[in-house]
């Protein structure tokens, strides 16, 4: 077991555990916001043949090249082409095809015109300007070719990556099966939302919290509700989750105080501890161990040291867990948009707050607050900056690191 470690070994602990991601078949209609479980390429070209983009005339553009508003260019219409229908007639020198949106571009014809820049009657139309050769075209093939990767394995799908798979013909596609994680909490003075609340006790938040955070990501949580605290009855609560669950997440019990249970507890279930405590403030009490291939991670019980904990530590392997191949978070160099006047000797700081922009410049702006019991600090909060253990106090514009979470 490692302790007192710093939170980049930590995450790459977790990360190097094991992820059992499954998979299964859905719908494309219910696949947005999922993770595709494999490549999906392109099997036809989009659009499928040369296409008219408005409603006008398809001609030979060469007909037109001496075309002016005195001697316009005068063509024999020979057809006209609807969408959805095959063009029936070649087009020939000194003739004209109308021709609606969407529809096939007729053979021998390379330009199309705006009906409404012409002067036509049934028989006939007249264009006023040159017109090259491959003028207002789609060719066949212009967004996507055969072979063309659409989406790739370990993507979250989005509403282009949708029609994408309906413009090839696609009705299912492969996803990852969202993980299912539960979380606990423990602790004997929390209560349920709905319950009394006598004196001495509170209610348990955490869990609704974090579920909140892994329904984002893109896993199934599990309410594992409140269990107190007795070694024993976490025990038999954690090895109950363990073999209904992916993963494990409790939050309580992972300092080092005299009612802090989570080592313990994992030692009875023949846990492997990976390591227990990280050097960083808030957030810093967290274990995380390895039970029969799944991880269990147990969290501080104070609210926003849980969620930091959660999204600095565990969340790149949360991810991975749901089968995203980018799992880490964007780090970004921000400034100081506030003083943090604190000497920052003995761990790494996380501070809550938001990026801003001043003149194409990116700022933190620290949020009011950022005690671990203070989980209204996270409203609002796009960013996660960390002042580095051992730094002196940092004056406005200090250049600090940053993740975007």
């Amino acid at each position: 077991m490692q302790k007192d470690i710093h939170a980049d070994l930590a995450c790459a602990l977790l990360l190097d555990a094991h992820a059992n991601c499954a998979y299964e078949t859905v719908a494309i209609q219910n696949a947005l916001h999922r993770v595709a479980a494999e490549d999906v390429t392109a099997t036809i070209p989009v659009p499928p043949f040369a296409r008219s983009p408005f409603d006008g005339y398809a001609f030979r553009g060469a007909d037109t090249q001496s075309a002016t508003r005195e001697n316009p260019a005068v063509l024999k219409v020979v057809e006209e082409i609807p969408a959805g229908v095959m063009p029936k007639v070649e087009i020939l020198q000194g003739q004209a095809a109308k021709i609606l949106t969407g529809a096939p571009i007729p053979q021998g014809a390379d330009a199309t015109i705006k009906y409404e820049l012409t002067a036509f009657t049934d028989s006939e139309v007249r264009i006023f300007t040159p017109m090259p050769p491959d003028t207002n075209i789609v060719r066949r093939g212009a967004d996507v070719m055969p072979g063309d990767l659409i989406c790739p394995k370990g993507e979250v799908i989005t509403a282009p990556q949708i029609s994408s798979f309906a413009n090839q013909g696609f009705s299912h596609v492969k996803i990852f099966r969202k993980p299912k994680i539960t979380v606990i909490s423990t602790g004997t003075e929390l209560r349920e939302a709905g319950e009394a609340l006598p004196p001495a006790t509170i209610y348990n938040s955490n869990v609704y919290t974090l579920m909140a955070y892994l329904q984002e990501t893109g896993a199934a949580p599990i309410n594992g509700g409140v269990v107190p605290d007795d070694e024993a009855q976490i025990a038999q609560r954690l090895r109950q989750a363990l073999d209904e669950s992916d993963m494990v997440i409790t939050t309580g019990g992972a300092s080092v105080g005299d009612y802090d249970y989570a080592v313990r507890s994992a030692e009875l279930l023949g846990a492997e501890i990976l390591f227990w405590k990280v050097l960083m403030k808030p957030g810093g009490a967290v274990m995380a161990a390895r039970v029969d291939g799944k991880v269990l991670l147990c969290l501080s019980g104070n609210p926003a040291a849980a969620v930091i904990g959660l999204l600095r530590i565990a969340m790149p392997y949360i991810k991975k867990l749901c089968g995203r191949r980018e799992v880490c978070f964007p780090e970004v160099n921000v400034k100081l948009r506030k003083p943090f006047m604190k000497p920052n000797m003995e761990k790494m700081r996380i501070l809550r707050g938001q990026l801003e922009l001043i003149d194409s410049i990116a700022f933190f702006n620290e949020n009011y607050g950022q005690e671990s019991e203070k989980i209204t600090t996270l409203s609002g909060c796009d960013l996660l900056a960390e002042i580095p253990q051992g730094s002196p106090p940092l004056e406005v514009g200090a250049i600090i690191k940053a993740y975007r979470i």
